[in-house]
């Protein structure tokens, strides 16, 4: 009956808020309506010890549709819901105001605010009966009058108990009022509000504004958090699915849009933009974290932490960051082994591994569902550790020299790592064990090449793409083959000391320690660009989740960005 109560009820609601409508009623046509509830599980954060089960009443959900109707003064729709579902929203701004008004007889304004309201016969016919005595007590007669004979309240008075509507039509005919009369047996009229007053407020309650659209933006962040809503995406609401946007085509830089400049003491170590494309995040010698506008290139002073020159700060350099999938966390790890947790919007530090390396961190990157931290470090060796419970739950040892890189496999079931010792080990989360060890052979090159960062390909998730302390960058399977190579084509001076691949693996983007930036196209293999972009030894770079804007830095002291 109350879904297709509410699917009638969408041809008199505003075109506004008919997208709300629609999603609430598939709600209540589920199964689970018909007893009356809903039942879902609730996991994934890095917070919970175990799997919630939760049960929503059906009435709630109505509930939250009448406070959006009620905010955006749609109150006839409001009144046949309320009248048809026979579910009311008995909410207030204020308790405490609504209170006040009883208690110092604001009676219009308390009679307003109730009209809405669903109240039992009994709390009903106190209020007229108290409205009618100070009306009569102040000599407003003719309201007195209309009230005690035209109001729905004072005529079911009259049925129910005679002899008390008869002693108000006595009190109305006469030409004095006597309060002793009245309020009989001691009472008062400030007793009779107060009465009044606590009674009203066991029938109302008081939630927090704009519930329903609280909740809708809660459950994309949740989905976001589950990978269900890739980052950066919006939300058709309406049809429940990710929003249709044209993407950039991906396509090289090939000028300077801004430079951050910063003291000739310190330089950047790091440097990541957030996966929803909000945050650039600069980590420097000095152990400050900093969010800068990337359109401007300045400061972010929308940050209410940073407006107050109150910064993310590190005992020591911060050589790794990373962001949490949904981009609301930001892990750091310093020159000094140590690794903190953040929460971006308040600079909060949420967690704190004080031994999480011996040495520098020299890579750092969030689980899927963002409740663990993954760490590799100068002292040869993997970590996770866990946020939930601020311990250290996983080592991977096997490498003979620094780590350099480490990321989760895609399905999260594997760590893949490369080290300066010339290797890519595949690592099983589950047993820590090394599954799998392979070197990527280079021609011309001897001896072990560092491997310098190992990278999931976009286009093909069963491939990795390595790069080495060399002129070239291979694609390589799961067996440690080679696909592709890509080569700077220098024979000396070119060796590549830092590489980043585009959001959709469209281009490989290297840095040669002769300053220059190489552009390869991973459709063609062809080195389609070259542009010098630094004056000294650069670090790294990074590229912007859904533009094309990439993000170099180096010991000029200067952040970098580029765009085509």
């Amino acid at each position: 009956h109350d879904h297709v109560l509410l699917r009638n009820l969408l041809w008199m609601i505003d075109v506004k808020v008919c997208s709300f409508f629609l999603l609430l009623v598939h709600l209540l046509c589920s199964k689970a309506f018909g007893f009356g509830f809903f039942y879902f599980t609730c996991t994934g954060s890095p917070f919970l010890s175990s799997p919630m089960a939760l049960e929503i009443e059906a009435a709630d959900v109505v509930r939250l549709i009448q406070q959006y109707l009620k905010e955006n003064n749609l109150s006839r729709t409001l009144a046949v819901l309320q009248e048809e579902s026979q579910v009311s929203l008995n909410t207030v701004d204020s308790l405490d105001g609504f209170m006040s008004d009883i208690n110092n007889g604001h009676w219009d304004t308390v009679l307003q605010a109730i009209q809405p309201l669903k109240l039992p016969d009994k709390t009903l016919i106190n209020l007229y009966e108290q409205i009618v005595l100070e009306l009569i007590e102040l000599r407003e007669l003719g309201a007195a009058r209309s009230l005690l004979r035209e109001t729905d309240p004072m005529l079911l008075l009259k049925q129910q108990d005679p002899d008390r509507y008869v002693r108000l039509e006595q009190l109305l005919q006469r030409n004095y009022f006597d309060a002793r009369e009245a309020y009989p047996d001691g009472g008062s009229k400030e007793k009779r509000r107060a009465a009044i007053a606590q009674a009203l407020s066991g029938e109302v309650s008081v939630v927090p504004p704009s519930r329903l659209l609280s909740l809708l933006g809660q459950s994309l962040k949740w989905q976001q958090h589950q990978g269900l809503l890739p980052p950066g995406t919006s939300i058709d609401v309406f049809r429940g699915k990710a929003a249709h946007k044209d993407q950039e085509e991906e396509t090289y830089p090939t000028q300077l849009h801004r430079t951050i400049k910063f003291g000739t003491k310190t330089f950047i170590e790091s440097c990541s933009f957030s996966p929803d494309g909000q945050y650039l995040v600069s980590g420097s010698t000095d152990g400050f974290a900093e969010v800068w506008n990337f359109q401007t290139g300045k400061i972010r002073k929308d940050l209410k932490y940073q407006s107050q020159d109150n910064f993310i700060l590190m005992e020591s350099s911060i050589t790794a960051l990373a962001f949490s999938r949904d981009s609301e966390m930001l892990a750091t790890g310093s020159r000094s082994g140590k690794v903190k947790v953040w929460k971006i919007a308040t600079g909060q530090c949420l967690r704190r591994f004080e031994n999480a390396h011996s040495n520098a961190v020299s890579c750092i990157a969030f689980s899927r569902d963002s409740a663990q931290v993954l760490t590799a470090s100068t002292d040869e060796l993997v970590r996770i550790h866990g946020l939930r419970s601020g311990k250290t739950l996983k080592e991977f040892r096997g490498h003979r020299s620094f780590v350099n890189s480490a990321v989760f496999s895609p399905d999260h079931h594997n760590v893949i790592t490369g080290s300066s010792d010339g290797s890519v080990k595949v690592w099983s989360v589950k047993t820590t064990e090394c599954l799998n060890t392979f070197k990527v052979a280079i021609a011309g090159q001897v001896g072990e090449l560092p491997v310098l960062s190992v990278h999931v390909n976009p286009r093909n998730t069963e491939q990795l793409i390595i790069c080495n302390r060399s002129n070239t960058i291979s694609i390589i399977n799961q067996q440690g083959q080679v696909v592709r190579k890509f080569t700077s084509g220098k024979r000396s001076g070119g060796d590549f000391v830092a590489c980043s691949v585009s959001a959709r693996g469209e281009w490989i983007y290297a840095v040669g320690e002769d300053f220059i930036l190489y552009c390869f196209s991973t459709s063609t293999g062809k080195l389609e660009r070259t542009m010098e972009i630094h004056e000294k030894q650069v670090h790294g770079l990074c590229l912007h989740p859904h533009q094309n804007l990439l993000a170099t830095f180096a010991e000029d002291s200067q952040l970098r960005l580029w765009k085509p």
